[in-house]
């Protein structure tokens, strides 16, 4: 998610190891879209979903894709860059072990002309926390105790634990977008319309009109001041899809000029032959995974047969039995590579922690032993499993990829699987609230450390909500983030993938690339797919 982490993509130049980021370049459209006024407006297009722009209510790529754009950081990532600086700040750095200081540059303001100051970062972080909400990105500040403003621009940030390793990423993250006091509800989630009604903005751009998950334009908002420079094209038009092939058809045609999120496998072979597009690759650092809920899953603790010891061996029979290299050969034509643990290749502390416990020991699937596992168990007969996935948020493949899935499970004779999809912002409600007994999710990151692969979703209070409580996986994740010891940090990051392995909370079973497809004539394709696992349209420009 985000991503859920979701999340707009930012590119961990390390990950050098892993499928490569499709970026394809399209045909010039020859005017504008929407709210532009002038012919030198670039169109996207995408067929990602925005679930609400309250940074306080959604952790997902769609909705952080417009985040970026039109909300001020504290610290951000620069293009090409896998490090954070500061952003809106002139100044960030530990005053003490459990002290990060941040001096914000002087006179800034939202574009509604209200003053940026210290006040409205604390209230930002302030409702982040004390809104929580389920689909939100409040877990990320775990070790956040208090936030204090002694004068206009110097913010305070006190943690319970020294030595964070992470926090000055965490401020980059979606946690991290500062709002406007006077626009938002400290308690509750403020709507989109009230939001860009009050043009509480001040990123590189302002949204101009929003027609939910049909239109945003964009122009770009002078009074920013951050780390990512002015914006390169004044004029942003975002236009969502419900489905890939009309997305292709306008790349084709030129009606746009750069697609992002998602084309299928098939269509970027497919443009890879068409002189009006190009077509960039890039490292990507995507991850695809099973959630499984401890509470609804077969033989889960809330279920008339509750029975953890078979619950486990459900999970685990599913391990036994997912064939990754299948599903990435025969749905993601490589584009996807198989993953086997829970930080993907290339970052350190990466690990194939999934690899020797599960199917043949090799990689491979094996029905074997997963037939074994249940029986030791104790389950007998085909196991029904509700496996859950959304149609239009992970791309036009996810039907196929998890039909293919299914038939794993199924051709063992060991599962029925009821395969059912929802769209996405109905999917993202419905998943924290216990609906789903297992489905898929994507994780785009938000910063460049494994840290962000463990967090999120295992410590006790996560943002998947699917009731996993292993007490020793969240004291080793808040140790690992306060290890200042490099090789001792990496060590615990290990053990804690092993440990999380032997719980199965979550099965990844995917690591792979993003999809964007932008014009022949659009400048600064280099700098889209940044080191920051952020979609930047700041850094586009028609040549």
């Amino acid at each position: 998610m985000r991503s859920a982490s979701t999340r707009t993509t930012r590119v961990v130049a390390s990950l050098a190891g892993t499928a490569a980021v499709a970026l394809v370049l399209a045909g010039c459209s020859g005017g504008s879209t929407g709210g532009s006024t002038s012919g030198s407006a670039i169109t996207i297009g995408t067929t990602d979903k925005v679930t609400v722009l309250d940074p306080a209510g959604s952790y997902d790529n769609g909705s952080f894709a417009v985040m970026n754009q039109v909300f001020p950081f504290l610290m951000n990532t620069p293009y090409g860059s896998p490090d954070v600086e500061p952003d809106i700040a002139e100044s960030a750095e530990f005053t003490s072990p459990t002290e990060y200081t941040v001096k914000l540059k002087p006179g800034l303001k939202f574009a509604n002309g209200n003053d940026l100051t210290s006040s409205d970062v604390k209230f930002t972080f302030d409702r982040q926390v004390a809104i929580n909400d389920e689909n939100g990105p409040a877990s990320l500040l775990y070790n956040l105790d208090s936030v204090a403003a002694p004068d206009d621009t110097t913010v305070v940030f006190t943690l319970k634990s020294a030595d964070d390793q992470v926090f000055p990423q965490i401020l980059s993250s979606p946690a991290g977008p500062i709002v406007d006091e006077d626009v938002f509800s400290a308690t509750e989630l403020t709507s989109d319309e009230d939001i860009v009604a009050g043009k509480a903005f001040a990123g590189q751009y302002e949204i101009t009109n929003y027609d939910f998950n049909n239109l945003i334009s964009y122009k770009a908002f002078d009074g920013y001041e951050g780390v990512l420079g002015a914006a390169k094209s004044d004029q942003i038009n975002v236009k969502y899809y419900a489905d890939s092939s009309n997305l292709k058809l306008d790349i084709q045609e030129g009606n746009i000029d750069v697609a992002f999120r998602s084309l299928s496998a098939t269509d970027i072979d497919d443009l890879k032959g068409n002189d009006k597009v190009k077509v960039v690759d890039g490292p990507g650092g995507e991850i695809r995974y099973i959630v499984f809920n401890f509470d609804t899953q077969p033989f889960g603790a809330k279920t008339p047969e509750a029975d953890p010891a078979k619950a486990l061996a459900v999970r685990q029979a599913v391990a036994d039995l997912i064939d990754r290299d299948e599903i990435a050969d025969q749905v993601y034509k490589g584009t996807y590579t198989p993953l086997y643990s829970y930080v993907p290749a290339g970052l350190t502390g990466a690990t194939e922690s999934l690899k020797a416990p599960y199917g043949d020991g090799n990689g491979g699937p094996d029905a074997d032993k997963a037939k074994s596992t249940l029986e030791a168990a104790g389950v007998t007969g085909p196991v029904e499993l509700s496996l859950q996935y959304s149609n239009d948020h992970y791309g036009p493949s996810s039907g196929d990829e998890y039909a293919l899935i299914k038939d794993q499970l199924e051709s063992s004779g060991l599962f029925t699987v009821n395969l059912e999809t929802t769209e996405w912002v109905q999917y993202s409600k419905d998943r924290t609230t216990d609906v789903y007994p297992a489905y898929q999710l994507g994780w785009f990151p938000d910063y460049s450390d494994a840290d962000n692969y463990l967090t999120p979703f295992f410590l006790t209070e996560n943002f998947l909500a699917n009731h996993y409580d292993n007490p020793a996986v969240n004291d080793l994740i808040l140790k690992q983030a306060v290890t200042t010891d490099p090789a001792e940090r990496t060590a615990i990051i290990e053990q804690i993938q092993d440990a999380v392995a032997a719980d199965l909370s979550t099965v990844p079973y995917l690591q792979g690339a993003q999809v964007a497809v932008t014009g022949t004539t659009i400048e600064g394709t280099s700098d889209t797919l940044d080191a920051s696992f952020k979609f930047r349209y700041g850094a586009l420009t028609k040549g």
